[in-house]
C-alpha cells in the first residue's frame, strides 16, 4: 500500500504545448492517501484514464512527479511501481485454467505454492469463482472472465495500489451492484490502495469513501458523495452529480448587492454578498438542487408562481419540470406529496442556494475548501 501524491502534475499528448487546452491533465496536485478507496469520476475525455496511466507507469508525465510514499516514481516502469491494474475488457490468459490464471502473478514472484494455494482459494472465495477454478478461462462468460481479471489484480498482497479502469463495462447491470459491494468489502478486508476510473456517479458513490470529479483535464472537486451532492464547488460538479442535475441560473448583479435573474431578486448572505463585492467578474450564476426547491400550493410571500411543463412519475419520487423565467427547472417532489396543476408557486430556501462566480463556489464558510481538489494552472 502507498500514498500516491501527484505533485505538480500535467500532460500533453503533443510535443510543444502551448496553451491549455493543449493539455490532456492541467497542473495539479493531489494526494491520494494510503489504504483509501477512492473513484476518480468524470465524462468521457476530461482525462481519467490518462490520469490513471500516468499512475501506474504506463504513461510519462509531461510535468511534474508521481510520488509513491515520497518516492519519485515518474521514471519507474510498472511492474516497478508495484501496481495491479485492472481494465476496462477482462485481460486473462484463456488457454490456463481459472486457478492458474489466479495463481500467474504469485508464481511469478516466487511465492511458496502453499501461499499461492491460500491466496487463490481466499480470492476465488471473495469473487465467488470457486465452483470455476478448474475451468479453462476460454469456457467463461464476460462477467466471469472479469472476475477472474480483478482477482489477478487482488490476489497479492504486496501491491502499492490497485487501479481500476472502468471495470464493470462488460458486467450484467444485475451484477454490478453485486461487484461493487464485493470490492467495498474486499477494500474494508486488506486495506488496500484502490483508485476506481468511472464515469457512472452510482458506481463512484457505492464503491468509495472520496470521490474526484474531473472536469476538462482538472479535478474541480474532491470529496464525500454528501459533499459532491450538498456543495459542489464547480458548476460540472453541480450539474453532473445528482439526478436531475442542479438548476443553474446566469445572474446580474442588483444595487442593493444582491442578484437577480430576469428581474427576479434572490438575497445572498451576507458572506456571498462580501465575495460578490470583491470581484469584477460578469460571470455569475446562482444554483439549486431540484430536491432543496420548496414548492408551496400557495402564494407566499417569498414565493415565485412558475407555469408546469411536465410531471414524470418515477416510483418514489416526481421529476416536475416548470418555467421559471424563460428557463426551464427541474423539481424534485416525494411520491406522496400532491402535485399542484397548472401552476405552483416555489421558493428557494437561502442555506441551499449556491453562488457561482467563473464557475467555481463562492461565498461559503471555510470548511467547505477542504472538499475540493487540485488546481488548474494552465
Amino acid at each position: 500500500m502507498a500514498e500516491i501524491i501527484l505533485n505538480s502534475l500535467a500532460h500533453s499528448y503533443k510535443a510543444s504545448p502551448q496553451s491549455r487546452e493543449d493539455y490532456a491533465i492541467r497542473k495539479m496536485t493531489h494526494t491520494w492517501r494510503n489504504g483509501g478507496a477512492y473513484a476518480l469520476l468524470g465524462p468521457s475525455g476530461c482525462g481519467k484514464s490518462t490520469m490513471l496511466n500516468i499512475i501506474s507507469g504506463l504513461l510519462t508525465p509531461s510535468e511534474g512527479e508521481v510520488m509513491f510514499d515520497n518516492q519519485d516514481v515518474s521514471q519507474l516502469a510498472p511492474q516497478e511501481r508495484n501496481i495491479a491494474q485492472v481494465f476496462q475488457f477482462p485481460v486473462v490468459y484463456d488457454t490456463m485454467t481459472v486457478y492458474d490464471n489466479l495463481a500467474f502473478p504469485l508464481r511469478n514472484m516466487k511465492t511458496p505454492e502453499a501461499k499461492v494455494r491460500s491466496r487463490v482459494s481466499e480470492v476465488a472465495e471473495l469473487l465467488e469463482l470457486n465452483n470455476v477454478l478448474d475451468k479453462r478461462a476460454s469456457n467463461l462468460n464476460a462477467d466471469e472472465k472479469q472476475k477472474v481479471s480483478m482477482g489477478r489484480g487482488l490476489v497479492r498482497e504486496d501491491v502499492s495500489a490497485i487501479l481500476f479502469d472502468e471495470p464493470l463495462t462488460v458486467i450484467d447491470p444485475h451484477l454490478k451492484w453485486k461487484l461493487r459491494r464485493k470490492l467495498r468489502q474486499i477494500h474494508e478486508q486488506f486495506h488496500i490502495t484502490m483508485i476506481y476510473v468511472t464515469h457512472d456517479q452510482l458506481e463512484a458513490a457505492t464503491f468509495a469513501e472520496e470521490i474526484a470529479v474531473m472536469y476538462d483535464g482538472a479535478i474541480v472537486q474532491f470529496g464525500s458523495p454528501r459533499e459532491l451532492f450538498e456543495r459542489p464547488n464547480h458548476t460540472f460538479v453541480g450539474f453532473f452529480i445528482g439526478s436531475p442535475g442542479m438548476n443553474l441560473l446566469p445572474v446580474q448583479r442588483t444595487s442593493d448587492g444582491n442578484v437577480s435573474f430576469e428581474d427576479m431578486p434572490f438575497s445572498l448572505t451576507d458572506v456571498q454578498r462580501g465575495v460578490l463585492e470583491s470581484t469584477d467578474s460578469k460571470n455569475i450564476k446562482v444554483g439549486i438542487r431540484p430536491e432543496f426547491v420548496h414548492v408551496w400550493q400557495e402564494k407566499r410571500e417569498d414565493s415565485w408562481e412558475v407555469p408546469i411543463q411536465h410531471v414524470e412519475d418515477l416510483g418514489t419520487y416526481k421529476i416536475v419540470t416548470a418555467m421559471f423565467g424563460t428557463l426551464p427547472i427541474k423539481l424534485r417532489i416525494a411520491e406522496e406529496a400532491p402535485i399542484p396543476q397548472g401552476h405552483a408557486h416555489i421558493s428557494f430556501p437561502a442555506q441551499w442556494l449556491k453562488l457561482y462566480i467563473d464557475e467555481y463556489l463562492a461565498g461559503e464558510p471555510e470548511e467547505s475548501a477542504s472538499a475540493t481538489g487540485g488546481q488548474d494552472a494552465n
